[in-house]
């Protein structure tokens, strides 16, 4: 673990550092060594930092919209609350306090993804249950929601534990054919599963924590209170005034220790945000957001300005086959969005000019001094029709070829 700094690691093997070291600490035993919980604690504050920068959540967002990569990032503000809690100080009531504000900050982003149990945000909004017998309840569901998932990440392990031995014994009987050496279990389901367990998990051990820490904060604010009342002349001027500016200072620093909350530049570059996750490049490096395309031929007329006919051409001798991109994806997206808000605007006018117009026609009902003339003539083409056959019945015409005509 000390071969390389932290600045220098990337957040899935810093993160996997820090969850080492508060096994150890809170599972071994080893909180008496204070230079282990100091390496834990800022290992934790770094990958805070990096979480921050890369903006890997949202407040929009709930437990189905991370993936299954992320998912494991929600318990760093879980875990530096309780390394924090194991830092030995002189002023206990300070680290009690920063404590409980980490262990709040990780039910706050758990409330938003709708992680945390219903009876537990109930309990929560109304301040606490003053009735035994309701607290006593809570607690008992709480142990009940903790060891069920134990119990389920051992099933987990021992089910992973059981398909690695199968397929050792399967690869040693069987000969491996070309091509499969390097195809992956199909375990995304799995690790998924394992790691909202984990997190149930520590919503448990952290709301019983929480109880401790403010018990703790009481019995110490009483002790220091009564001390104050009894005149105790052991706290000089200079201690007073060293806990004073310990304190500005706390206050002071507080917008940068609270990295969930502070407002950094997020990284807009997908691609360079990927470099980061997997080690290729630091957050803090400078880079470019924009693609620009890639202009190909001599370094000496890509380098400087085409002058000339000849240059140009000669700078385009070996260009690729496709159409290099003229804009990166982030412009794409504004242009495409500029053009349906404007596409919109104008279905809007053309929507608000009908409902308004409609009942403005200005259309005569009655026929036109047209459609009343055309009406005088056929009516006197079929009084003169009329007349026609009154004179000339049906038949008068064929008599003379009758017989008995």
């Amino acid at each position: 673990m000390g071969g390389c700094k932290v600045e220098d690691l990337p957040l899935p093997a810093l993160f996997e550092q820090a969850r080492k070291i508060h096994l150890l600490v809170t599972e071994s035993g080893a909180s008496s060594d204070q230079e282990v919980v100091r390496k834990g604690c800022e290992a934790l504050e770094k990958c805070e930092e990096m979480i921050s920068k890369l903006g890997l959540f949202s407040s929009n967002e709930t437990k189905d919209d991370i993936s299954t990569t992320n998912l494991k990032y929600l318990l760093v503000p879980f875990y530096l609350g309780e390394l924090t809690e194991k830092v030995a100080e002189d002023d206990r009531i300070h680290v009690v306090k920063v404590s409980q504000a980490k262990l709040k900050e990780f039910f706050s982003f758990c409330e938003s993804m709708e992680l945390v149990p219903e009876e537990e945000l109930e309990a929560s909004t109304q301040g606490g249950s003053n009735s035994v017998t309701d607290r006593r309840a809570l607690k008992i569901a709480r142990f009940k929601r903790q060891r069920a998932a134990e119990s389920k990440l051992l099933e987990i392990k021992e089910r992973k534990e059981r398909r690695g031995r199968s397929s050792k014994a399967s690869a040693l009987s069987t000969p491996v054919e070309a091509g499969e050496e390097d195809v992956p279990d199909d375990d995304g389901e799995e690790e998924r599963e394992a790691w909202l367990t984990t997190i149930s998990l520590a919503i448990c051990k952290a709301f019983d924590l929480l109880e401790l820490l403010k018990k703790e904060e009481e019995m110490l604010s009483a002790m220091k209170e009564r001390q104050s009342k009894e005149g105790d002349k052991e706290f000089s001027r200079d201690v007073l005034d060293d806990r004073a500016k310990r304190a500005e200072a706390w206050h002071r620093d507080a917008a940068a220790r609270v990295q969930y909350t502070k407002p950094v530049q997020p990284i807009t570059c997908a691609t360079f945000a990927q470099d980061v996750l997997e080690g290729r490049a630091k957050a803090s490096d400078a880079h470019e957001h924009k693609q620009q395309p890639i202009i190909f031929g001599p370094a000496s007329l890509v380098g400087g300005g085409l002058t000339s006919e000849r240059e140009r051409m000669a700078a385009q001798v070996f260009q690729p086959s496709y159409r290099l991109p003229t804009m990166s994806i982030e412009e794409a997206g504004l242009k495409e969005m500029d053009m349906m808000n404007k596409w919109q605007e104008r279905n809007l006018k053309l929507m608000e000019e009908a409902n308004s117009a409609w009942h403005k026609d200005s259309r005569k009902i009655g026929p036109s001094e047209e459609e009343d003339e055309d009406d005088d003539a056929a009516q006197e083409k079929a009084r003169a029709f009329d007349d026609w056959k009154d004179d000339n019945p049906r038949g008068a015409g064929n008599k003379k070829l009758t017989p008995t005509g």
